[in-house]
Protein backbone atom coordinates (compact mmCIF):
# COMPACT_ATOMS: atom_id res chain seq x y z
CA UNK A 1 0.00 0.00 0.00
CA UNK A 2 1.25 3.60 -1.03
CA UNK A 3 1.05 6.45 0.89
CA UNK A 4 -1.50 7.99 -0.74
CA UNK A 5 -3.75 4.71 -0.17
CA UNK A 6 -2.53 5.30 3.47
CA UNK A 7 -4.04 9.10 3.38
CA UNK A 8 -6.76 8.40 1.51
CA UNK A 9 -8.28 6.16 4.03
CA UNK A 10 -7.13 8.61 6.67
CA UNK A 11 -8.86 11.51 4.93
CA UNK A 12 -5.43 13.79 5.51
CA UNK A 13 -6.01 17.66 4.08
CA UNK A 14 -3.11 18.96 2.74
CA UNK A 15 -4.22 23.02 3.23
CA UNK A 16 -2.67 26.19 4.11
CA UNK A 17 -1.18 27.29 7.50
CA UNK A 18 -4.15 27.49 10.09
CA UNK A 19 -3.95 31.45 11.85
CA UNK A 20 -6.89 30.64 14.48
CA UNK A 21 -4.98 28.98 17.10
CA UNK A 22 -8.51 28.04 19.44
CA UNK A 23 -9.63 25.15 17.23
CA UNK A 24 -12.66 23.39 19.34
CA UNK A 25 -13.91 21.44 16.35
CA UNK A 26 -11.90 18.30 15.06
CA UNK A 27 -10.05 19.06 12.04
CA UNK A 28 -9.53 15.46 10.95
CA UNK A 29 -12.95 14.25 11.73
CA UNK A 30 -16.87 15.20 12.34
CA UNK A 31 -17.18 13.60 15.63
CA UNK A 32 -16.19 10.92 17.80
CA UNK A 33 -19.19 8.56 17.46
CA UNK A 34 -18.89 8.45 13.96
CA UNK A 35 -15.15 7.66 13.45
CA UNK A 36 -16.06 4.80 16.64
CA UNK A 37 -18.87 3.22 13.76
CA UNK A 38 -16.92 3.66 10.78
CA UNK A 39 -13.20 3.01 11.76
CA UNK A 40 -11.39 0.88 9.17
CA UNK A 41 -8.15 0.64 7.90
CA UNK A 42 -6.46 -2.00 5.78
CA UNK A 43 -3.24 -3.32 6.92
CA UNK A 44 -1.27 -4.49 3.46
CA UNK A 45 1.37 -7.74 3.25
CA UNK A 46 4.23 -5.54 3.21
CA UNK A 47 4.63 -1.59 4.75
CA UNK A 48 7.98 0.34 5.61
CA UNK A 49 7.05 3.98 7.07
CA UNK A 50 10.46 5.33 5.61
CA UNK A 51 9.29 4.16 2.14
CA UNK A 52 5.49 4.66 2.38
CA UNK A 53 4.95 7.80 4.06
CA UNK A 54 8.26 9.58 4.65
CA UNK A 55 8.96 9.58 1.36
CA UNK A 56 5.56 10.29 -0.24
CA UNK A 57 5.80 13.81 2.25
CA UNK A 58 8.92 14.35 0.03
CA UNK A 59 7.49 14.30 -3.39
CA UNK A 60 4.55 16.07 -2.03
CA UNK A 61 6.84 18.73 -0.95
CA UNK A 62 9.02 18.63 -3.79
CA UNK A 63 5.38 19.40 -6.62
CA UNK A 64 4.77 22.35 -4.03
CA UNK A 65 1.67 20.09 -2.22
CA UNK A 66 3.17 20.48 1.59
CA UNK A 67 3.01 23.64 3.43
CA UNK A 68 6.56 25.20 3.99
CA UNK A 69 6.76 24.47 7.93
CA UNK A 70 9.75 21.90 8.23
CA UNK A 71 9.50 18.21 8.83
CA UNK A 72 11.96 18.65 11.60
CA UNK A 73 12.76 21.64 13.63
CA UNK A 74 15.24 21.14 16.55
CA UNK A 75 16.40 23.97 18.91
CA UNK A 76 18.60 24.19 22.06
CA UNK A 77 19.25 26.50 24.61
CA UNK A 78 22.89 27.96 22.51
CA UNK A 79 20.55 29.17 19.94
CA UNK A 80 21.81 26.42 17.89
CA UNK A 81 18.90 25.08 14.99
CA UNK A 82 18.23 22.57 13.03
CA UNK A 83 15.55 22.75 10.23
CA UNK A 84 15.28 19.30 7.53
CA UNK A 85 11.96 19.23 5.12
CA UNK A 86 11.33 15.64 4.28
CA UNK A 87 13.34 15.62 1.10
CA UNK A 88 16.24 16.83 3.61
CA UNK A 89 15.14 13.84 5.84
CA UNK A 90 15.27 11.47 3.28
CA UNK A 91 18.48 12.24 1.82
CA UNK A 92 20.03 12.19 5.67
CA UNK A 93 18.51 8.85 6.84
CA UNK A 94 19.96 7.59 3.48
CA UNK A 95 23.25 8.25 4.01
CA UNK A 96 22.90 7.18 7.46
CA UNK A 97 21.11 3.80 6.62
CA UNK A 98 24.68 3.39 4.11
CA UNK A 99 26.75 3.56 6.95
CA UNK A 100 24.66 1.03 9.07
CA UNK A 101 24.87 -1.51 5.90
CA UNK A 102 28.31 -0.62 4.49
CA UNK A 103 30.68 0.92 7.29
CA UNK A 104 29.02 -1.97 10.24
CA UNK A 105 28.07 -4.58 7.86
CA UNK A 106 24.69 -4.76 9.36
CA UNK A 107 21.52 -6.99 7.77
CA UNK A 108 18.13 -7.05 7.78
CA UNK A 109 16.47 -8.21 11.02
CA UNK A 110 19.98 -7.33 12.89
CA UNK A 111 19.60 -5.22 15.99
CA UNK A 112 20.67 -1.72 16.73
CA UNK A 113 20.40 -0.11 20.48
CA UNK A 114 19.89 3.56 20.33
CA UNK A 115 21.05 5.52 23.55
CA UNK A 116 21.05 9.28 22.51
CA UNK A 117 19.30 12.15 23.82
CA UNK A 118 17.09 14.74 22.09
CA UNK A 119 20.12 15.42 19.58
CA UNK A 120 19.09 15.04 15.56
CA UNK A 121 20.69 11.87 15.61
CA UNK A 122 18.22 10.33 17.47
CA UNK A 123 15.65 11.12 14.69
CA UNK A 124 17.80 9.79 11.62
CA UNK A 125 18.44 6.48 13.68
CA UNK A 126 14.73 5.90 13.76
CA UNK A 127 14.53 6.30 10.26
CA UNK A 128 17.55 5.04 9.00
CA UNK A 129 16.86 1.92 11.12
CA UNK A 130 13.12 1.84 8.59
CA UNK A 131 15.38 1.73 5.65
CA UNK A 132 17.36 -0.96 6.24
CA UNK A 133 14.83 -3.48 8.35
CA UNK A 134 17.30 -3.13 11.42
CA UNK A 135 15.36 -3.56 14.52
CA UNK A 136 15.62 -0.25 16.67
CA UNK A 137 16.35 -0.38 20.25
CA UNK A 138 15.70 2.71 22.32
CA UNK A 139 17.51 3.15 25.48
CA UNK A 140 17.26 6.07 28.25
CA UNK A 141 20.59 7.99 28.82
CA UNK A 142 19.92 7.32 32.49
CA UNK A 143 20.52 3.50 32.17
CA UNK A 144 23.90 2.29 34.80
CA UNK A 145 26.01 -0.26 33.73
CA UNK A 146 24.24 -3.14 35.47
CA UNK A 147 20.88 -1.57 33.15
CA UNK A 148 22.83 -1.59 30.05
CA UNK A 149 24.98 -4.88 30.39
CA UNK A 150 21.04 -6.73 30.66
CA UNK A 151 19.68 -4.84 27.68
CA UNK A 152 22.85 -5.48 25.51
CA UNK A 153 23.37 -9.17 26.15
CA UNK A 154 19.31 -10.02 26.09
CA UNK A 155 18.74 -8.15 22.87
CA UNK A 156 21.78 -9.33 21.06
CA UNK A 157 22.15 -6.44 19.76
CA UNK A 158 25.23 -5.87 17.22
CA UNK A 159 25.05 -2.33 17.04
CA UNK A 160 24.93 0.48 19.55
CA UNK A 161 24.99 4.58 18.89
CA UNK A 162 25.58 6.89 21.67
CA UNK A 163 27.28 9.77 22.88
CA UNK A 164 30.29 11.16 24.27
CA UNK A 165 28.91 11.31 27.94
CA UNK A 166 27.27 7.68 27.38
CA UNK A 167 30.15 5.90 26.12
CA UNK A 168 32.16 5.06 28.86
CA UNK A 169 29.46 3.48 30.32
CA UNK A 170 29.05 1.13 27.13
CA UNK A 171 33.10 0.59 26.94
CA UNK A 172 33.06 -0.54 30.93
CA UNK A 173 30.62 -3.34 29.37
CA UNK A 174 31.34 -4.04 25.82
CA UNK A 175 33.77 -7.05 26.40
CA UNK A 176 30.99 -9.29 28.37
CA UNK A 177 29.31 -8.28 25.06
CA UNK A 178 30.43 -10.68 22.42
CA UNK A 179 27.85 -10.39 19.57
CA UNK A 180 28.36 -6.32 19.90
CA UNK A 181 30.20 -5.87 16.23
CA UNK A 182 30.03 -1.78 16.07
CA UNK A 183 30.03 0.82 18.37
CA UNK A 184 28.78 4.26 16.58
CA UNK A 185 29.42 7.34 18.65
CA UNK A 186 28.06 10.95 17.83
CA UNK A 187 30.43 13.18 18.59
CA UNK A 188 32.72 16.20 17.23
CA UNK A 189 36.05 14.36 17.85
CA UNK A 190 37.40 10.43 17.44
CA UNK A 191 37.44 7.79 20.28
CA UNK A 192 39.61 5.02 19.99
CA UNK A 193 37.40 2.13 19.77
CA UNK A 194 34.38 3.89 17.90
CA UNK A 195 32.89 4.57 14.28
CA UNK A 196 32.37 8.70 14.45
CA UNK A 197 29.28 8.75 12.84
CA UNK A 198 29.32 12.64 11.95
CA UNK A 199 33.00 11.69 10.29
CA UNK A 200 30.92 8.93 8.35
CA UNK A 201 27.84 10.87 7.81
CA UNK A 202 30.00 13.68 5.96
CA UNK A 203 31.28 11.50 3.03
CA UNK A 204 28.48 8.79 2.87
CA UNK A 205 26.38 8.64 -0.19
CA UNK A 206 22.64 9.29 -0.10
CA UNK A 207 21.68 6.53 -2.64
CA UNK A 208 20.18 4.01 -1.10
CA UNK A 209 17.11 2.00 -2.13
CA UNK A 210 14.68 0.85 1.15
CA UNK A 211 14.65 -2.66 2.10
CA UNK A 212 11.39 -4.69 1.82
CA UNK A 213 9.67 -5.15 4.83
CA UNK A 214 6.77 -7.35 5.56
CA UNK A 215 3.85 -5.62 7.74
CA UNK A 216 4.44 -8.17 10.47
CA UNK A 217 8.47 -8.09 10.77
CA UNK A 218 9.64 -6.69 13.92
CA UNK A 219 10.61 -2.99 13.90
CA UNK A 220 11.47 -1.66 17.51
CA UNK A 221 11.82 -3.52 20.36
CA UNK A 222 11.12 -1.69 23.88
CA UNK A 223 12.09 -2.52 27.46
CA UNK A 224 9.26 -2.18 29.62
CA UNK A 225 9.65 -2.65 33.22
CA UNK A 226 8.65 -5.83 35.26
CA UNK A 227 7.20 -6.51 38.58
CA UNK A 228 8.44 -9.98 39.59
CA UNK A 229 11.55 -10.40 37.21
CA UNK A 230 13.86 -8.11 35.17
CA UNK A 231 12.43 -5.86 32.10
CA UNK A 232 10.69 -7.67 29.16
CA UNK A 233 11.74 -6.70 25.48
CA UNK A 234 8.43 -5.78 24.04
CA UNK A 235 8.47 -6.04 20.42
CA UNK A 236 6.27 -4.11 17.59
CA UNK A 237 5.90 -4.69 13.77
CA UNK A 238 5.89 -2.40 11.10
CA UNK A 239 2.43 -1.75 10.84
CA UNK A 240 1.91 -1.99 15.02
CA UNK A 241 3.40 1.03 14.86
CA UNK A 242 4.36 2.26 11.60
CA UNK A 243 0.53 2.31 10.64
CA UNK A 244 -1.31 1.86 14.08
CA UNK A 245 0.33 4.77 15.67
CA UNK A 246 -1.23 6.78 12.38
CA UNK A 247 -4.38 7.21 13.97
CA UNK A 248 -2.83 8.68 16.99
CA UNK A 249 -2.11 11.57 14.76
CA UNK A 250 -5.35 11.90 13.42
CA UNK A 251 -7.73 11.35 15.89
CA UNK A 252 -6.30 12.20 19.48
CA UNK A 253 -3.66 14.60 18.55
CA UNK A 254 -5.63 15.93 15.26
CA UNK A 255 -2.94 17.00 13.60
CA UNK A 256 -2.83 17.90 9.76
CA UNK A 257 0.72 19.25 7.59
CA UNK A 258 0.35 22.69 8.37
CA UNK A 259 0.74 21.86 12.43
CA UNK A 260 4.24 22.00 14.46
CA UNK A 261 4.19 19.26 16.96
CA UNK A 262 6.69 19.43 20.48
CA UNK A 263 6.41 15.84 22.64
CA UNK A 264 8.66 16.30 25.25
CA UNK A 265 9.20 12.52 26.00
CA UNK A 266 11.93 11.12 26.87
CA UNK A 267 14.14 9.43 23.84
CA UNK A 268 13.98 5.86 25.61
CA UNK A 269 10.59 5.61 26.04
CA UNK A 270 7.75 4.32 23.49
CA UNK A 271 6.09 8.03 23.96
CA UNK A 272 9.03 9.18 22.03
CA UNK A 273 7.64 7.18 18.71
CA UNK A 274 4.36 8.07 19.40
CA UNK A 275 4.23 11.44 19.56
CA UNK A 276 7.84 12.17 18.36
CA UNK A 277 7.76 10.37 15.11
CA UNK A 278 5.18 8.12 13.47
CA UNK A 279 2.04 9.74 14.84
CA UNK A 280 3.51 13.79 13.66
CA UNK A 281 4.93 12.59 10.71
CA UNK A 282 1.93 10.35 9.25
CA UNK A 283 -0.05 13.03 8.52
CA UNK A 284 3.08 15.37 7.17
CA UNK A 285 3.50 17.70 10.34
CA UNK A 286 6.52 18.61 12.05
CA UNK A 287 8.37 17.17 14.82
CA UNK A 288 9.61 20.17 17.05
CA UNK A 289 12.28 19.61 19.65
CA UNK A 290 13.84 22.13 21.81
CA UNK A 291 16.83 19.73 23.72
CA UNK A 292 17.27 20.84 27.04
CA UNK A 293 19.86 18.45 29.30
CA UNK A 294 17.47 19.12 32.28
CA UNK A 295 13.89 19.72 32.88
CA UNK A 296 13.11 23.81 33.13
CA UNK A 297 9.91 24.71 33.45
CA UNK A 298 10.60 28.33 32.63
CA UNK A 299 12.49 27.16 29.80
CA UNK A 300 10.23 25.19 28.63
CA UNK A 301 7.61 28.19 29.01
CA UNK A 302 9.62 30.30 27.07
CA UNK A 303 9.95 28.24 24.10
CA UNK A 304 6.06 27.62 23.80
CA UNK A 305 6.24 31.53 23.75
CA UNK A 306 8.30 31.67 20.92
CA UNK A 307 7.92 29.46 18.65
CA UNK A 308 4.99 28.59 16.44
CA UNK A 309 3.81 25.02 18.11
CA UNK A 310 0.51 24.27 17.25
CA UNK A 311 0.27 20.99 19.29
CA UNK A 312 1.65 20.03 22.80
CA UNK A 313 1.96 16.57 24.59
CA UNK A 314 3.62 16.46 28.07
CA UNK A 315 2.97 14.13 30.81
CA UNK A 316 1.11 15.51 33.99
CA UNK A 317 3.88 15.93 36.11
CA UNK A 318 5.10 18.56 33.45
CA UNK A 319 1.94 20.56 33.22
CA UNK A 320 1.91 20.47 36.95
CA UNK A 321 5.97 22.16 37.36
CA UNK A 322 4.56 24.71 34.44
CA UNK A 323 1.76 25.75 36.62
CA UNK A 324 4.00 26.26 39.88
CA UNK A 325 6.42 28.33 37.56
CA UNK A 326 3.54 30.44 35.37
CA UNK A 327 3.80 34.13 34.84
CA UNK A 328 1.29 36.18 33.57
CA UNK A 329 3.97 37.24 30.62
CA UNK A 330 3.68 33.87 29.12
CA UNK A 331 1.40 33.82 25.92
CA UNK A 332 1.28 30.91 23.34
CA UNK A 333 -0.27 32.47 20.33
CA UNK A 334 0.21 29.59 18.26
CA UNK A 335 -0.70 26.55 20.58
CA UNK A 336 -4.05 25.37 19.93
CA UNK A 337 -4.28 21.75 21.31
CA UNK A 338 -2.43 20.19 25.09
CA UNK A 339 -2.52 16.78 25.41
CA UNK A 340 -0.60 14.37 28.30
CA UNK A 341 -0.31 10.99 28.66
CA UNK A 342 1.67 8.62 31.37
CA UNK A 343 -0.10 8.99 34.80
CA UNK A 344 -3.52 10.21 35.14
CA UNK A 345 -4.12 14.15 35.04
CA UNK A 346 -5.20 16.26 38.53
CA UNK A 347 -8.20 18.08 37.53
CA UNK A 348 -7.00 21.42 39.74
CA UNK A 349 -4.13 21.46 37.25
CA UNK A 350 -6.09 20.66 33.82
CA UNK A 351 -8.50 23.98 35.68
CA UNK A 352 -5.53 25.81 35.84
CA UNK A 353 -3.97 25.58 32.37
CA UNK A 354 -7.72 25.97 31.04
CA UNK A 355 -7.56 29.52 33.07
CA UNK A 356 -4.42 30.68 32.17
CA UNK A 357 -4.09 29.84 28.39
CA UNK A 358 -7.57 29.09 27.34
CA UNK A 359 -6.76 25.57 25.79
CA UNK A 360 -7.99 21.97 27.51
CA UNK A 361 -5.65 19.32 28.08
CA UNK A 362 -6.92 16.24 26.57
CA UNK A 363 -5.76 13.10 28.17
CA UNK A 364 -4.55 10.06 26.97
CA UNK A 365 -3.81 6.47 27.74
CA UNK A 366 -1.77 4.03 26.16
CA UNK A 367 0.99 1.37 26.95
CA UNK A 368 4.00 0.25 25.43
CA UNK A 369 2.30 -2.74 24.47
CA UNK A 370 -0.23 -0.85 22.64
CA UNK A 371 -0.66 2.60 20.52
CA UNK A 372 -3.53 4.89 22.12
CA UNK A 373 -6.30 2.86 24.32
CA UNK A 374 -8.32 5.57 25.70
CA UNK A 375 -8.26 9.13 24.79
CA UNK A 376 -9.94 12.35 25.34
CA UNK A 377 -10.86 13.34 21.52
CA UNK A 378 -11.83 17.36 20.12
CA UNK A 379 -15.20 17.98 20.15
CA UNK A 380 -16.14 15.62 22.80
CA UNK A 381 -17.27 16.68 26.47
CA UNK A 382 -14.27 16.76 29.00
CA UNK A 383 -14.37 14.71 32.44
CA UNK A 384 -11.57 15.69 34.04
CA UNK A 385 -9.68 13.14 35.89
CA UNK A 386 -11.20 10.70 33.06
CA UNK A 387 -8.65 9.21 30.27
CA UNK A 388 -11.65 9.59 27.66
CA UNK A 389 -13.76 7.19 25.72
CA UNK A 390 -11.75 4.35 23.74
CA UNK A 391 -9.45 4.96 20.46
CA UNK A 392 -11.48 3.88 17.45
CA UNK A 393 -8.91 1.00 16.54
CA UNK A 394 -9.79 -0.65 20.07
CA UNK A 395 -13.14 -2.14 21.52
CA UNK A 396 -12.09 -1.53 25.24
CA UNK A 397 -14.24 -3.20 27.86
CA UNK A 398 -13.70 -3.08 31.92
CA UNK A 399 -13.50 -6.95 32.66
CA UNK A 400 -13.01 -9.67 35.84
CA UNK A 401 -9.89 -12.25 36.14
CA UNK A 402 -11.91 -14.45 34.15
CA UNK A 403 -12.66 -12.16 31.18
CA UNK A 404 -16.11 -11.47 31.52
CA UNK A 405 -17.57 -7.81 31.30
CA UNK A 406 -17.98 -6.11 34.31
CA UNK A 407 -21.14 -3.52 34.20
CA UNK A 408 -20.65 0.55 34.33
CA UNK A 409 -19.33 1.92 37.75
CA UNK A 410 -17.58 -1.49 38.54
CA UNK A 411 -13.81 -1.49 38.68
CA UNK A 412 -12.23 -4.45 36.97
CA UNK A 413 -9.37 -4.93 34.54
CA UNK A 414 -9.16 -2.37 31.55
CA UNK A 415 -9.08 -5.12 28.34
CA UNK A 416 -8.81 -5.31 24.71
CA UNK A 417 -11.23 -7.30 22.63
CA UNK A 418 -8.83 -9.56 20.48
CA UNK A 419 -10.90 -12.01 19.19
CA UNK A 420 -12.36 -12.78 16.84
CA UNK A 421 -10.35 -9.79 15.27
CA UNK A 422 -6.92 -8.72 16.41
CA UNK A 423 -7.05 -5.11 16.39
CA UNK A 424 -3.84 -2.98 14.57
CA UNK A 425 -1.47 -1.47 17.29
CA UNK A 426 -1.16 -3.95 19.61
CA UNK A 427 2.51 -5.46 20.35
CA UNK A 428 3.65 -8.97 18.70
CA UNK A 429 4.87 -10.21 21.77
CA UNK A 430 7.29 -10.48 24.41
CA UNK A 431 10.70 -11.72 22.56
CA UNK A 432 11.13 -14.91 23.95
CA UNK A 433 8.67 -14.96 26.87
CA UNK A 434 6.03 -17.33 25.16
CA UNK A 435 4.18 -17.61 28.72
CA UNK A 436 4.75 -14.20 29.61
CA UNK A 437 3.00 -12.92 26.19
CA UNK A 438 0.20 -15.51 26.94
CA UNK A 439 -0.43 -14.18 30.65
CA UNK A 440 -1.59 -11.13 29.54
CA UNK A 441 -4.27 -12.41 27.41
CA UNK A 442 -7.76 -13.80 29.13
CA UNK A 443 -10.39 -15.04 27.26
CA UNK A 444 -11.31 -12.53 24.39
CA UNK A 445 -9.51 -10.03 25.47
CA UNK A 446 -5.99 -8.58 26.14
CA UNK A 447 -5.22 -7.42 29.78
CA UNK A 448 -3.56 -4.10 30.47
CA UNK A 449 -2.84 -5.00 33.82
CA UNK A 450 -4.76 -0.97 34.83
CA UNK A 451 -7.76 -1.33 36.86
CA UNK A 452 -10.52 1.42 36.30
CA UNK A 453 -14.17 1.66 35.42
CA UNK A 454 -16.21 2.88 32.61
CA UNK A 455 -19.36 5.41 33.95
CA UNK A 456 -22.59 5.40 32.25
CA UNK A 457 -21.53 7.85 28.88
CA UNK A 458 -18.39 5.17 28.60
CA UNK A 459 -15.80 6.92 29.67
CA UNK A 460 -13.11 5.21 31.37
CA UNK A 461 -11.82 6.23 34.47
CA UNK A 462 -8.43 4.69 35.96
CA UNK A 463 -8.05 3.47 39.53
CA UNK A 464 -4.79 1.69 40.23
CA UNK A 465 -2.71 -1.20 38.79
CA UNK A 466 -3.22 -4.51 38.73
CA UNK A 467 0.27 -5.14 39.54
CA UNK A 468 3.14 -3.62 41.25
CA UNK A 469 4.29 -0.63 38.43
CA UNK A 470 5.08 2.63 39.67
CA UNK A 471 4.05 5.62 37.94
CA UNK A 472 5.91 8.27 38.42
CA UNK A 473 6.75 11.59 35.96
CA UNK A 474 5.82 9.46 32.93
CA UNK A 475 8.10 6.78 34.03
CA UNK A 476 6.85 3.28 34.59
CA UNK A 477 9.31 2.03 37.57
CA UNK A 478 9.22 -1.61 38.82
CA UNK A 479 9.90 -2.09 42.37
CA UNK A 480 12.04 -5.56 41.18
CA UNK A 481 14.99 -3.88 40.44
CA UNK A 482 15.14 -1.26 43.50
CA UNK A 483 14.50 -4.39 45.89
CA UNK A 484 17.31 -6.11 44.38
CA UNK A 485 19.76 -2.52 44.26
CA UNK A 486 18.63 -2.21 47.81
CA UNK A 487 19.47 -6.25 48.88
CA UNK A 488 23.13 -6.02 47.84
CA UNK A 489 23.57 -3.21 50.54
CA UNK A 490 25.28 -4.30 53.30
CA UNK A 491 22.60 -2.68 56.20
CA UNK A 492 19.53 -3.84 54.26
CA UNK A 493 18.25 -7.00 55.66
CA UNK A 494 15.09 -6.87 53.57
CA UNK A 495 13.27 -4.56 51.59
CA UNK A 496 9.51 -3.78 49.44
CA UNK A 497 9.31 -1.03 47.58
CA UNK A 498 5.96 0.22 46.72
CA UNK A 499 4.32 3.85 45.23
CA UNK A 500 3.85 6.73 47.53
CA UNK A 501 1.08 9.60 46.72
CA UNK A 502 3.42 12.70 45.70
CA UNK A 503 1.61 16.11 45.51
CA UNK A 504 3.93 17.17 41.85
CA UNK A 505 4.93 13.64 40.54
CA UNK A 506 1.58 12.19 40.87
CA UNK A 507 3.19 9.49 42.83
CA UNK A 508 7.20 8.46 43.95
CA UNK A 509 8.93 5.43 44.78
CA UNK A 510 8.57 4.43 48.48
CA UNK A 511 10.86 1.70 50.23
CA UNK A 512 10.56 0.25 53.34
CA UNK A 513 13.69 -1.36 54.31
CA UNK A 514 14.52 -3.98 57.18
CA UNK A 515 18.10 -2.86 58.54
CA UNK A 516 20.81 -5.72 59.48
CA UNK A 517 21.17 -5.55 63.38
CA UNK A 518 24.78 -4.32 63.48
CA UNK A 519 23.26 -0.57 61.63
CA UNK A 520 19.83 -0.11 63.11
CA UNK A 521 21.86 2.58 65.89
CA UNK A 522 22.52 4.39 62.64
CA UNK A 523 21.78 8.04 62.15
CA UNK A 524 18.70 7.37 60.19
CA UNK A 525 18.84 10.05 58.11
CA UNK A 526 22.65 9.38 56.96
CA UNK A 527 21.37 5.60 56.31
CA UNK A 528 18.47 6.72 53.69
CA UNK A 529 21.32 9.35 51.88
CA UNK A 530 23.02 6.94 51.36
CA UNK A 531 20.60 4.27 50.69
CA UNK A 532 19.28 6.44 47.71
CA UNK A 533 22.88 7.16 46.37
CA UNK A 534 22.88 3.12 46.24
CA UNK A 535 19.78 2.55 44.15
CA UNK A 536 21.28 5.40 41.94
CA UNK A 537 24.29 3.78 41.15
CA UNK A 538 22.94 0.32 40.77
CA UNK A 539 19.73 1.40 38.90
CA UNK A 540 18.58 4.61 36.92
CA UNK A 541 18.51 7.72 38.87
CA UNK A 542 15.31 8.04 38.16
CA UNK A 543 14.14 5.33 39.65
CA UNK A 544 15.33 5.51 43.11
CA UNK A 545 13.12 5.45 46.30
CA UNK A 546 12.31 9.16 46.87
CA UNK A 547 10.89 8.44 50.58
CA UNK A 548 12.63 5.42 52.71
CA UNK A 549 11.07 4.34 56.19
CA UNK A 550 12.58 2.16 58.26
CA UNK A 551 10.77 -0.70 59.65
CA UNK A 552 11.18 -3.47 62.12
CA UNK A 553 9.57 -6.16 59.71
CA UNK A 554 7.93 -6.64 56.84
CA UNK A 555 3.66 -7.80 56.52
CA UNK A 556 4.05 -11.63 54.68
CA UNK A 557 1.49 -14.10 53.76
CA UNK A 558 1.59 -17.35 55.64
CA UNK A 559 4.35 -18.94 52.76
CA UNK A 560 6.54 -15.65 53.64
CA UNK A 561 5.40 -13.61 50.36
CA UNK A 562 5.64 -9.60 51.05
CA UNK A 563 2.32 -8.40 51.32
CA UNK A 564 3.43 -5.07 48.69
CA UNK A 565 -0.60 -5.02 48.56
CA UNK A 566 -0.97 -4.08 52.04
CA UNK A 567 1.49 -1.50 52.15
CA UNK A 568 0.79 0.19 49.14
CA UNK A 569 -3.05 0.73 50.49
CA UNK A 570 -1.60 2.26 53.58
CA UNK A 571 0.41 4.70 51.88
CA UNK A 572 -2.73 5.73 49.78
CA UNK A 573 -5.28 5.95 52.75
CA UNK A 574 -7.26 2.91 51.66
CA UNK A 575 -7.27 0.55 54.71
Amino acid sequence: MQCSQLLKILKVSVRAFHKDYRVPAPQNFSNYESVKRDFKIEVPEYFNFAKDVLDHWAKMEKIGKRPSNPAFWWVNDNVEEVRWNFQELGSLSKKLANVLTKSCGLEKGDRVMVILPAIPEWWLTNVACLRTGTVLIPGTTQLTENDLLYRLQTSMAKCIITNDTFATTVDSVAQKCTILMSKLIVSEKPKEGWINLKELMKHASDDHSCVKTRHDETMTIYFTSGTTGFPKMTEHTHSSYGLGLSMNGRYWLDLTPSDIMWNMADTGWAKSAWSGVFSPWSLGACVFVSYMPRFEPASILKTLSRFPITVFCSPPTAYRMLMLNWESRYKFKSLKHCVSAGEPMNPEVSEQWKNRTGLDIYEGYGQTETVLICGTFKGMKIKNGSMGKPSPAFDVKIIDENGSILPPKQEGIIGIRVLPNRPLGLFAGYVDEPFKTAATFCGDFYMTGDRGYMDEDGYIWFTGRSDDIILSSGYRIGPFEIENALAVHPAVLESAVVSSPDQIRGEVVKAFVVLKPDYKSHDPEKMKNELQEHVKRMTAPYKYPRKVQFVHELPKTISGKIKRNELRKKEWGKV
